[in-house]
């Protein structure tokens, strides 16, 4: 049974959670793999692949997938910790936060899932033409030191602009991603950085327009929006199931790129069995063309992450993420289809 798992919790705040904790049966003697994914379009290998069976082929009858769907990053950091998931679809800062808070222990990046696909939409009637324009007005992000949350913080910085907390007259507020759509529409919100199908839903459902396409920002518009994370424990346990997965997830992105309005119809599928209600064909299309699935971990996007959060004061010190990535599965599913190989260049 899926289960939604919704909570605002901030790594690096709490010192009590900087180490994996939690006890578990040695995963080698179990023929399962615990997995955890948004209901969003940015992880849409997640969607398409677990409802086409495409990961149950890869990895064959004998091992059982359990999932879990959460709301924002820092939790699914959470229950990682916590030893109850596995793998997990989730967006850099977490992963970073993860990294960084067990002492480089607990995960490991092992491919990309998305590029692209997060904006900064704002109301039409909120008087916001320009980023000079946020001062005094109430933004939200779907959890504090999400990815959205650091990116939001880090255009404010750019822009000569604070947060409320540290001085300044932003108020930004962490609210989860269905309540930030009705907080706009009531008016109690002026703006959200969000992912999709979140921006576009914001546009098409709530009248905003969109102040920032995040890609506008990155160079040649690429940047890591989601990527996929394991378990340290796990993965060296199990780097054959790991393995397996990467091949399904590549060959499910590859599908995607070629069947784009296939996989759109079988992602929104997915998300009304997970959310009780499916995208319009408008913000479906909308979000789609905002954002690229792809297996590319873009690392440098990454390290300007870290470096973002380190400044918003997510971190405490500068991170040094030498190790955060394990590309060797990947690269060697990639190997075998012929596929360019990913190096990790900081």
């Amino acid at each position: 049974m899926r289960r939604f798992v919704i909570a605002v919790i901030l790594l690096a705040a709490f010192p009590g959670c900087d180490k994996p904790g939690g006890e578990e049966s040695n995963p080698a003697a179990i023929p399962s793999i615990r997995v955890g994914y948004f209901p969003n379009l940015t992880h849409a290998q997640a969607l398409v692949g677990l409802s086409r069976g495409d990961f149950a082929s890869a990895l064959g009858h004998g091992v059982k997938i359990e999932t879990t769907v959460f709301n924002a990053g820092p939790s699914v950091i959470e229950a990682m910790f916590a030893k109850r998931i596995d793998l997990a679809y989730v967006g850099p800062n977490p992963a970073i936060n993860g990294y960084v808070q067990s002492n480089g222990e607990a995960l490991r990046v092992v491919a990309g899932a998305t590029s692209g696909g997060a904006a900064l939409v704002v109301r039409a009637d909120a008087g916001i033409q320009t980023a000079a324009d946020l001062g005094g007005k109430r933004l939200a992000t779907p959890q504090l030191g999400n990815t959205q949350d650091v990116a939001l913080r880090a255009f404010l910085a750019k822009h000569n602009l604070r947060p409320r907390e540290n001085g300044g007259d932003v108020e930004i507020v962490p609210t989860p991603n269905a309540q930030i759509l009705d907080l706009v529409r009531t008016r109690q919100l002026d703006g959200a950085w969000v992912p999709e199908p979140w921006a576009s839903r914001l546009e098409v459902e709530a009248g905003c327009r969109v102040l920032v396409d995040e890609r506008e920002l990155w160079p040649n518009g690429d940047f890591v929006t989601a990527h996929v994370i394991v378990r340290t424990e796990y993965l060296e346990a199990n780097r054959a199931q790991v393995r397996a997965w990467i091949d399904a997830h590549i060959a499910v992105t590859q599908w995607m790129l070629v069947n784009p309005a296939q996989a759109q119809a079988v992602a929104n599928a997915e998300i009304e069995k997970l959310t009780g209600k499916p995208l319009s064909a408008g913000v479906l299309s909308k979000a789609w063309s905002r954002m690229r699935p792809t297996w590319d971990p873009i690392v440098p996007s990454l390290f300007e992450s870290a470096n973002a959060a380190h400044a918003a004061g997510f971190l405490r010190e500068a991170p040094e993420l030498s190790g955060i990535y394990d590309l060797s599965p990947l690269n060697q599913a990639l190997r075998a289809k012929s596929l360019p190989e990913i190096t990790v260049t900081q």
